[in-house]
């Protein structure tokens, strides 16, 4: 086994977590495998030899469950949420005889609700990921077995195995590609599972194992390969292939990915090197990170402060009942002792403080949460079903990937997009170029004759027809046979990773990873210089209508640090040459000293360029000589076959060779707004929401493009650019920005107290009359209360309208942690701000830093694998299905098609998510404090004995039948205005950003409310009913009474109290509303009604038996009287008022009554003693 020191560094990312993680904890036989993989080794046709290591198989389980593992497993999951786990210690409370007043089922009940519905969607979810995962374990693959093919399932391949694939299958685990029935051993693949990408890429096998085509060859290959351990970094690979006593490097493009499709390639052979969760399909698909909204956030807080709460309101009625049992109920311990093991008041006090938490705990009810994912969900497919946020273009829905955010939608402040492909559309067109200082494709007057399209086909039959340039010039530059241009375009032709497929003769699809190279591709083809077909060793052109086939000696390939791209080639005629494209910013630094007139002039051309929004690259050559081709060859053979630091030595090999080139000119490319991005952008900022763009082109080109889509405005105070190189000179800048912004604001606030005192003392006050005493020193404070800030005070009060325009170099200064602050005080001053030639890490740590200082909903928006770090560090993250595949579609909460679907979003949908939620919330908390709270004030009436007011059937279905269906329909349909208006009216979405319409604030307000509506729902009836007789002195109303009435008039008061809230009526608002006031009474005259109670007379026991206290009375047994009770005396008769009787059996029994000063006693049978309490009246 390899040691960790063994490793090489460039390895170390990979496998230092590792040993983190097991230092942390890993042990037992888990340990033992990860210390495998330190290092992975793999030996051909030898299963006997990798079993040794443990190594996963290929069988995919992304299934949570099992047929027995799901009901534990599920409920062991539910419980962890705190809310579920504080109902489920309620239920066990209440299976407590000697502290319950409720029975079990009205906790049970609701609480097994939500864990059913949960239960059944997760099942479902689960159902349909074990289905995907049988069918693609299920799959067959041809595998080599003792020197034949055989059929095997997916799941039963192994690593080290040797596998056969055809054309159009998918790739069954990661493999490395042995040989091919291509020449030289290259085949295609669509990786369009992986990144989303549909264009080809071709991969090619070592050359040792390329002629390796037979099975009987393959079958004794007997190589060994030690590689990195599995990662998920999809761009990159390093391991060595040992065969025959030799090494040889491998390398990415080596490698056949899980989850690609083999493409026009008739078959290949590919060796398993990493299978099932080892691939890097699944090591990309773990869980992406948990997003919770504002309102979550607050929710859980405010829940909390409930249960504070309840809490003391437990304490105060346990309080009243140790007073009422020491003062009162101590007199008659010789009559009705206290129940075991109760044995003094105190004791009793404990028991009355749980019996009321179970009593009280509806004012967190559990329905909450659930009717919370039902809304959301709801929300969710108004969004999915948005006919107005489809593209018929592309024929592409709007699509909520998250059903946890949508409210969060309705408070966003900040937006950080990317440009290419977000505002714009990512389909390039060749516009300008500058070829040895000449520049052509300008636009001539456009007073004058609009130029004609020139027609390419008489000069090149192979031109595409799509292809549009206006500009003569270069044409005819074309046709003379200038030098600079011919190489300009052979440059082109040449400098890409292309792939072209002839479908019939002449007609050509060009198929290119990126817009960009498939533009400039284009181009030279239709200048003569025709790109045909590439083979790993030659790149074949049509130039001039000849045909050249060039040897492609080496490929220096592009990435995000070095912004380039070169290829060194040789000609027919022996001549070497290196041609260069890339950023100018990274390009001009590396020219012959010689180029620097030219270099002037096209500098300028790049600049004009930029300014007119085109995107820009610097081309470059460089002949060599057979000597410096020979010395670098070898140079880079060396650091190819590395095993460590293969990467840093790549690089520093391929700056070496890219110096002292001669400059040929530049390119612009037009990548063209979406439709409607300029008015979109205009809307958002009218709702006072702030777009920051973050592009990694060039300045020139942002600032442009933020004119052309109205983020930058002519009518814009000051436009701040931010370009130092060092970090004294990027903080100067910033403070600079800073006092010349309260500078401007300082003086436009001056200039309106001018004018307001102006104003004044044209009103006729004079200084020395007494009105101006107060009323104009009160004028003049207000005035001084909004002034700017001093240099070193708050940005918050800054007014004008700024952006600010910050380079990449200077942002990693901005970035560092004694200058962020000084950024985010200068930048959130600012109506725009545009970041340019940012990385992808710099667009997420923006992002976070918005997050981490002003505490504000930020949303990022992007189209490509670049803007994955920044959509997953935003609050919201919203990919566009471009043209750079779907990889920011997949790691986003919401996409489209479209960035004008961006207003629709938030103004109409988020807006709308946010007010029905918030109209939701308060409701609920107000319905419930009007329910919960008429038992904390019984409790005064009752001796503190924690008897309910309501039947323990009401107090189950109040929340579940009675006011859930009305709330969900406010929530799910409600609406204030119309879309339409919501976007002509952008001010609007103001209040959700504010959080206006649900805080601490407006929750205190709701639950005042309802505890003032319990407080008239109480002492009304009970002033009404205490008293109230017939006309023969029996009494109106008993506890049944008492309690119907209550309970009546609870559910009238909040029906109409939701009517009352509802912004907008539907059928479904009308129908949940009254059908539940209708189930109300249906429900509550079934449960009364004798006939029930003859045929279950156990389950249904509040029947509503009055009873006058006389000798001769005769009734049925009772069992679980509550203690206390009220009793009213009228014309010296004793009756009893507001008692239930639990009639279990129908034997009748004599009352037995003994009256003593203020309380009566009687029994019903020998073990069912009821203290009750004269009231004096």
């Amino acid at each position: 086994m390899t040691v960790l020191t063994d490793i090489p560094e460039k390895w170390l990312p990979v496998v230092l977590p590792i040993k983190k993680k097991k230092k942390a904890g890993f042990g037992g036989g888990k340990s033992k495998k990860k210390r495998t993989e330190e290092e992975r080794r793999v030996k051909a046709n030898d299963r006997e030899h990798n079993e040794k290591f443990q190594y996963a198989n290929n069988c995919i389980v992304t299934s949570k469950y099992n047929i027995l593992t799901f009901l534990p497993v599920n409920l062991f999951e539910q419980f962890q949420e705190v809310a579920n786990t504080y109902f489920l210690f309620l239920l066990i409370l209440q299976l407590i005889p000697q502290i319950s007043s409720l029975s079990w089922f009205t906790t049970i009940v609701p609480l097994a609700l939500v864990l059913s519905i949960t239960a059944v969607k997760d099942a479902t979810d689960d159902y349909f990921r074990h289905k995907s995962d049988n069918q693609v374990n299920n799959r067959q693959s041809q595998v080599l077995i003792r020197g034949s093919l055989q059929n095997e399932k997916w799941m039963n391949v192994k690593v080290g195995d040797i596998i056969k694939l055809e054309n159009n299958q998918f790739v069954a685990a990661d493999l490395l590609l042995l040989s091919s029935t291509e020449p030289h051993g290259l085949c295609y693949i669509e990786t369009a599972e992986l990144d989303g990408e549909t264009n080809m890429k071709v991969r090619q096998s070592v050359s040792v194992t390329a002629e390796l085509g037979d099975p009987n060859n393959l079958a004794s290959f007997d190589g060994e390969v030690v590689c990195e351990p599995p990662n998920n970094k999809l761009d990159r690979f390093c391991g060595t292939l040992y065969w025959r006593e030799k090494k040889y490097p491998l390398t990415n493009q080596n490698m056949l990915l899980r989850g690609c499709v083999l493409r026009n390639t008739e078959a290949c052979y590919g060796l398993v090197i990493f299978a099932g969760p080892d691939t890097k399909l699944m090591q990309n698909s773990g869980r992406t990170k948990f997003k919770r909204t504002s309102i979550d956030r607050l929710m859980n807080t405010l829940v909390l402060w409930i249960f504070g709460f309840l809490v003391c309101m437990g304490v105060i009625l346990a309080v009243g009942n140790a007073v009422w049992e020491r003062e009162v109920g101590s007199l008659f311990q010789s009559y009705l002792p206290w129940d075991p093991p109760v044995d003094n008041f105190m004791f009793s006090a404990f028991l009355s403080f749980w019996s009321y938490i179970i009593i009280l705990n509806t004012v967190v009810p559990i329905s909450l949460y659930v009717s919370v994912e039902v809304i959301r969900l709801g929300h969710s497919y108004f969004i999915n079903w948005d006919r107005q946020m489809f593209c018929s273009r592309c024929n592409t829905a709007a699509e909520s990937r998250t059903t946890t955010l949508n409210e969060e939608l309705g408070q966003v402040e900040y937006i950080f997009s990317d440009k290419t492909g977000t505002l714009t559309q990512n389909i390039m067109t060749f516009n300008k170029c500058s070829i040895n200082g000449q520049t052509y494709g300008e636009v001539t007057d456009p007073l004058g004759k609009q130029p004609k399209r020139l027609d390419f086909t008489p000069f090149n039959p192979l031109a595409n027809p799509d292809f549009c340039f206006y500009d003569e010039k270069l044409l005819e530059s074309v046709k003379v046979g200038d030098l600079h241009t011919h190489e300009f375009f052979r440059l082109l032709s040449l400098c890409h990773t292309v792939m072209s497929e002839e479908k019939s003769e002449g007609e050509l699809v060009y198929k290119a990873q990126s817009p960009d190279e498939g533009a400039l591709v284009t181009a030279a083809r239709n200048f003569g210089f025709v790109f045909r077909s590439r083979t790993p060793g030659t790149i074949t052109t049509t130039e001039m209508g000849r045909t050249v086939t060039y040897s492609l000696l080496a490929i220096l390939d592009f990435n995000n640090i070095r912004k380039r791209m070169s290829v060194i080639v040789r000609n027919p005629e022996g001549r070497i040459c290196l041609y260069c494209k890339g950023a100018d910013t990274v390009l001009l630094e590396r020219l012959h000293p010689c180029n620097q007139e030219l270099m002037s002039i096209t500098s300028d051309h790049l600049n004009e360029y930029g300014a007119d929004g085109l995107r820009t690259l610097a081309l470059a050559y460089r002949e060599l000589s057979e000597d410096e081709w020979e010395a670098w060859s070898e140079s880079h053979r060396c650091a190819d076959k590395a095993t460590d630091c293969r990467e840093d030595r790549l690089a520093a090999a391929y700056d070496k060779i890219e110096q002292d080139m001669k400059l040929l000119g530049a390119t612009a490319i037009e990548d063209k707004l979406q439709e409607g991005v300029p008015e979109t952008i205009a809307l958002l900022s009218l709702a006072n929401i702030k777009i920051w763009v973050l592009t990694g082109d060039k300045q020139e080109t942002a600032v442009n493009i933020g004119y052309s889509c109205k983020m930058l405005t002519d009518d814009m105070t000051e436009v701040f650019i931010i370009g130092g190189h060092t970090v004294q000179s990027v903080r100067q800048e910033l403070r600079s920005a800073r006092e010349r912004m309260m500078e401007l604001s300082r003086g436009k606030t001056e200039g309106m107290e001018a004018w307001a005192e102006a104003c004044f003392m044209g009103n006729g006050m004079k200084d020395g009359q007494e009105g101006d005493c107060t009323t104009g020193r009160g004028s003049k404070q207000l005035h001084c209360s909004s002034l700017p800030p001093s240099a070193s005070g708050d940005m918050d009060s800054i007014s004008g309208e700024f952006a600010l325009i910050i380079s990449g170099h200077s942002l990693a200064h901005a970035l560092e942690a004694d200058m962020e602050a000084e950024f985010v005080s200068t930048a959130c001053a600012c109506k725009a701000v545009i970041c340019c030639r940012v990385t992808p890490l710099q667009k997420a740590q923006v992002v976070e830093l918005i997050k981490k200082h002003k505490k504000a909903v930020t949303l990022a928006i992007g189209d490509g694998a670049n803007d994955v770090s920044m959509i997953k560090s935003a609050h919201i993250g919203v990919g566009i299905s471009g043209q750079e595949g779907i990889q920011a579609v997949l790691a986003s909460d919401y996409s489209f098609a479209q960035f004008r679907f961006l207003q629709r979003l938030l103004l109409v949908h988020g807006r709308w998510s946010y007010l029905r939620m918030c109209r939701f919330l308060c409701y609920f908390f107000y319905k419930n404090f009007a329910f919960t709270m008429v038992h904390f004030w019984f409790g005064f009436f009752c001796g503190f004995s924690a008897q309910t007011v309501y039947d323990q059937f009401f107090i189950t279905l109040y929340n579940i039948v009675y006011t859930s269906l009305p709330v969900l329909a406010m929530g799910v349909f409600d609406q204030d205005v119309p879309d339409h208006r919501s976007l002509e009216y952008p001010k609007l979405y103001e209040p959700g950003q504010l959080n206006l319409l649900f805080n601490k604030k407006e929750f205190f307000i709701c639950i005042t409310q309802g505890i003032y509506t319990s407080v008239v729902l109480f002492f009304v009836p009970y002033a009404v009913l205490s008293d109230a007789t017939q006309s023969n002195g029996v009494p109106l109303a008993d506890y049944q009474t008492f309690a119907v009435t209550t309970a009546t008039a609870l559910v009238i008061v909040v029906s109409v109290q939701i009517a009352l809230d509802t912004g907008f009526w539907t059928v479904f608002n009308h129908m949940f509303v009254w059908g539940s006031v209708g189930s109300y009474f249906t429900i509550m005259f079934a449960l009364h009604s004798q006939t029930l109670f003859r045929i279950f007379p156990n389950q249904f026991r509040f029947i509503g038996w009055s009873l006058a206290l006389a000798f001769g009375l005769h009734t049925k047994p009772c069992k679980n009287v509550q203690r206390s009770y009220i009793l009213s005396r009228h014309n010296h008769k004793l009756s009893v008022s507001f008692i239930s009787f639990y009639v279990i059996n129908p034997i009748q029994s004599s009352l037995l009554v003994y009256l003593k000063e203020n309380y009566v006693w009687f029994s019903l049978t020998k073990n069912c003693p009821v203290k009750l309490r004269l009231e004096d009246r």
